[in-house]
């Protein structure tokens, strides 16, 4: 294949992300049991509040903090504990400093990827939290540019490939993200490679839809050297 640009999803694609929320979310949730509410009830309240907090707060660990201290706020009421609040500052210290997870199979096919093609990392979220899980994972070095951005839709798809200069046509988004990775660069006029994680994050679920590009669907990242 000639010469492809290749935007690079970070979170759940290059490495585990959502699983350590996940485990807080379990945890949190049974947490709320000598409460009486079951698990689906705190996350569904979870989801609710992280769907408001989201567009005024952002993504990282700050937001699922906010989070998590507005759901026990609304579900326990005046049962509410100190030790409870202190946990959750506790657990969300935590997700701030766990090392990337790197997925199977990633720093081999990023070092054959770029060998042939242009790489740029581009993720969403918190700058200084996103470039501090950059720098831990050790694949900084692959990418010829990193992009973080509040968001990922069709106008900052834009941005990037008029600040990359980037040709539509032989450009291609690769992430695990249905909202964030595929749809808005198909409507952007790019490419996507679509690789699914089964934690993916319950907000950045959405059904396909089509658009200018092409979409190619694979098992897994190491795949991309069948393709690229």
């Amino acid at each position: 294949m000639d010469c492809q640009t290749l935007l690079v999803d970070a979170d759940d694609t290059l490495w585990e992300n959502n699983v350590f929320f996940e485990q807080a979310i379990a945890e949190f949730a049974a947490r709320f049991e000598p409460l009486g509410y079951s698990p689906a009830d705190v996350r569904r309240v979870l989801y609710e509040t992280e769907r408001r907090n989201v567009p005024r707060h952002g993504y990282g660990v700050g937001c699922f903090r906010r989070s998590l201290e507005e759901t026990y706020r609304h579900l326990a009421g005046e049962r509410a504990h100190s030790d409870e609040w202190a946990w959750i500052r506790h657990r969300a210290r935590e997700l701030e400093t766990t090392p990337p997870r790197v997925l199977d199979g990633v720093p081999e096919t990023l070092a054959f990827l770029a060998r042939r093609h242009r790489l740029i990392l581009f993720t969403k979220g918190e700058p200084v939290e996103q470039a501090a899980k950059i720098g831990r994972s050790g694949l900084s070095g692959y990418f010829e540019a990193v992009e973080i951005l509040p968001e990922k839709d069709t106008a900052t798809y834009e941005q990037v490939v008029s600040w990359h200069k980037i040709v539509k046509r032989n450009a291609w988004m690769v992430g695990n993200s249905p909202r964030s990775d595929v749809n808005p660069a198909l409507e952007a006029g790019l490419n996507a490679v679509f690789i699914p994680h089964s934690m993916t994050w319950e907000l950045e679920h959405a059904e396909l839809r089509s658009g200018a590009g092409r979409m190619l669907q694979l098992a897994s990242f190491r795949d991309l050297r069948r393709h690229f």
